[in-house]
């Protein structure tokens, strides 16, 4: 035997590239097949095919490709869902989608699902073998009938993103707002419970050391009740401003008539379509009820109290009541904290002069306000702007 019958080789022989493994999804078997066919090629090996977006994640799970071809519009599981539980599942994963649509929003939602890459089916071969080939290496290809579609939905996206930006940023600054209103409300809260506090405390204090003349007991008792019981309402009030930034849809209307319930003189003007907005009820309730216990206290035993409902310039609730007025040094205080139009030394009206503060402040709290908008011998008006 010859020496050279055997020729030994002075390198060893280079390994082949490895070759990119394609999984190929399509319904449609003769487009499915044609695919397998066009791809191939020297370095790339289709692996597998599935005829739906469920038999994709089965194989891909099996099978491990590198790209897979995906169609969009299958039965049972589209193209998106698949790609998004592909993408969940193998982040590293290249998708093709591979579809005849140029919809705006298939498109959209294949990017935004994890596709690399966008190509129509009418694209030729070269386009289809290269967006493979850019899946693998981190690139991506999108037809060029496509790509006018996505830089416009970018476009849109990043117009919408800007607002939303904005949005919160109002929505941020709204909060800040609301959350000094309930700062200050706060702030408010130890001045304005210490006063029924120190009156019942005081008067506690007297009975305990036994300087009370016994003849003097019984009222002094009665004002402890009086005192105590307008504590607790205090209490509610706060409660109802603390509540006010929950909200719901509901006929205002309604609140209306609901408050008018309690008491035969109040007369209600409504329009005849529902007055809806976005209100707290609690709050609302509240507002009303401190606008009437004022009105129903300054009117006369057999006068009428009147709540009336517009909608022309926004919804509006108007309580006109048939008191004496309000003079015009107390109308610029009637809405501070323990304020009332009355003098103590002459007060006939019994309170702590909180409503009307808090009934301005919750409507703050749902960006309206309460205003005194009329007043004289003959009654006043107060409004109660809601807001929008």
């Amino acid at each position: 035997m010859r020496a050279d019958a055997f020729p030994v080789s002075a390198t060893q022989p280079l390994s082949a590239p490895e070759r990119i493994r394609v999984l190929v999804v399509d319904d449609n078997d003769g487009f499915r097949e044609s695919l397998v066919f066009l791809l191939s090629g020297e370095d790339l090996e289709v692996i597998g095919q599935a005829r739906s977006g469920e038999e994709a994640i089965e194989l891909v799970r099996r099978l491990s490709p590198d790209v897979v071809l995906m169609d969009i519009r299958m039965p049972d599981m589209d193209g998106i869902e698949a790609t998004r539980r592909l993408k969940a599942a193998r982040p590293n994963i290249g998708v093709i989608a591979l579809s005849s649509m140029e919809e705006q929003r298939s498109i959209r939602d294949m990017l935004v699902a994890g596709a690399t890459g966008y190509v129509l089916k009418g694209s030729d071969s070269d386009a289809i073998v290269h967006a493979v080939r850019e899946a693998v290496s981190g690139g991506a290809m999108l037809s060029p009938e496509v790509t006018p579609v996505v830089i416009e939905e970018m476009t849109d996206a990043l117009d919408r993103e800007r607002r939303r930006a904005r949005q919160l940023e109002l929505a941020q600054e709204a909060l800040l707002e609301r959350a000094a209103h309930r700062q200050q409300l706060i702030g408010r809260v130890g001045h304005e419970l210490r006063t029924p506090i120190t009156v019942i405390l005081g008067i506690a204090q007297t009975m305990q050391r036994g300087q009370m003349p016994p003849a003097e007991l019984d009222e002094a008792l009665q004002v402890l009740v009086e005192r105590a019981e307008g504590l607790a309402r205090l209490v509610q009030r706060f409660e109802a401003v603390i509540e006010a930034g929950l909200t719901e849809w509901l006929n205002v209307s309604e609140l209306v008539a609901e408050v008018a319930e309690r008491d035969p003189r109040i007369f209600v003007e409504v329009p005849r379509a529902p007055a809806m907005i976005t209100l707290n009820r609690t709050a609302g309730l509240r507002i009303l009820e401190e606008l009437v216990d004022n009105a129903l206290a300054f009117s006369p035993t057999d006068g009428v109290v009147t709540l009336r409902v517009t909608t022309a310039d926004g919804t509006e609730v108007r309580v006109i009541d048939q008191g004496p007025g309000v003079d015009a040094d107390a109308a610029a205080r009637i809405f501070e904290p323990l304020e009332q139009a009355e003098h103590l030394q002459t007060r006939s009206h019994q309170g702590i002069g909180i409503g009307l503060s808090l009934a301005r402040m919750s409507a703050h709290a749902m960006d309206g306000d309460v205003v005194l908008e009329d007043t004289g011998p003959q009654g006043s008006t107060f409004l109660w702007r809601i807001g929008s």
